[in-house]
């Protein structure tokens, strides 16, 4: 067990990455935005939205006294739209109490923070002794002892939770914790894994049983439902209409194009919009992929030829298309926006 964490430290030392932005900080607040960014999305699309953010918000207090419509225009592309609005929420929560929470098991309170997270925002943040089981580290963990299972049981988590107690040294936890993530990054990958630069090589029970392609186990294959959406892109010069959704739900604050609720295309735009269109023109789908489901939109190019009436209902607005580009939305909404463009 000890030799697995100082082996760990020493190839961290020589081997691991270096030079991220959030990296020579320890203010709690970046430690925190870039934990939360990094959650199911990879370091180099993180990057460039994590410097992009820290610049329009410098502080926690800076975060907290925006708008939602800019943290998720920030957001925009980056995905999991909740954790946007969870970051806003718990900034505000922070303001509030007057000071960032400075252990696990406060931190685990924040909207958004789940025991992981947690663990390294205190680490990271505050030299804390907690150990983390982010997916890097269950899969280096999965391996090394041969725990079997799909990690995401909750009897296999709770088995890693042991293992990720059993191997936290004493002193240098952060050094530790960073190369337990950049291990499974570089190194002990899910396919491929470069196993002969492996640190823990020589202890590493997947490798001695052969078992490095089954381990951690997968989860169960289940075939994801599919869900129908008609977009219309209500398109007038060089402007189109968006409506924005509800904070809760699908793509909750984020503007999209309007559904359509009626077969009579025609007839919907002129008594939803005030909108006469020309012959409707349907676009290539646009399969877009969710944790629990897949959306197929189909989209449906309306050419407004004269607005029967000025007033719109609340929530939607025509933006031209560079501001549309720019706005809150969600990927299938630029793609759309893009292929529109002159």
């Amino acid at each position: 067990m000890k030799k697995f964490a100082a082996r760990l430290i020493r190839w961290q030392r020589r081997h691991g990455r270096s030079g991220l932005p959030w990296q020579a900080s320890r203010d709690p607040y970046r430690v925190w935005l870039s934990e939360i960014m990094l959650q199911q999305t990879q370091v180099a699309a993180v990057i460039p939205y994590y410097e992009r953010f820290v610049a329009r918000f410098p502080s926690v207090g800076a975060l907290a006294a925006a708008d939602e419509d800019e943290v998720l225009r920030l957001w925009s592309g980056l995905g999991y739209y909740a954790r946007a609005r969870n970051l806003l929420a718990a900034g505000r929560a922070i303001v509030a109490a007057g000071r960032f929470p400075d252990t696990a098991a406060e931190i685990a309170r924040l909207p958004g923070v789940g025991r992981s997270t947690a663990n390294a925002i205190a680490v990271f943040a505050f030299g804390a002794r907690e150990p983390i089981l982010d997916g890097n580290a269950k899969r280096v963990l999965a391996r090394a002892f041969a725990v079997p299972g799909w990690p995401g049981r909750p009897a296999v988590e709770r088995m890693l939770w042991e293992r990720a107690q059993s191997v936290l040294p004493k002193r240098e936890v952060e050094i530790y914790t960073q190369a337990l993530m950049d291990l499974g990054a570089t190194v002990c990958t899910r396919v491929h894994p470069a196993c002969e630069r492996c640190p823990v090589r020589s202890g590493c029970a997947a490798l001695a049983q052969g078992r490095i392609g089954e381990l951690p186990g997968p989860r169960p294959r289940r075939r994801l439902p599919l869900r129908r959406a008609t977009w219309l892109v209500l398109r007038r010069a060089d402007a189109v209409l968006l409506e924005r959704r509800p904070s809760r739900g699908l793509w909750g604050g984020l503007w999209t194009f309007p559904e359509a609720r009626t077969a009579d295309i025609p007839a919907y735009c002129r008594e939803s919009f005030g909108c006469e269109i020309g012959p409707v023109r349907r676009l290539d789908n646009i399969e877009h992929g969710f944790t629990h489901f897949r959306l197929r939109i189909r989209p449906l190019l309306c050419d407004v030829k004269r607005r029967a009436s000025s007033s719109l209902p609340g929530g939607h607005a025509w933006l031209a298309l560079a501001e549309a580009r720019a706005a809150a939305v969600p990927v299938p909404v630029r793609t759309l926006v893009e292929r529109l463009a002159p």
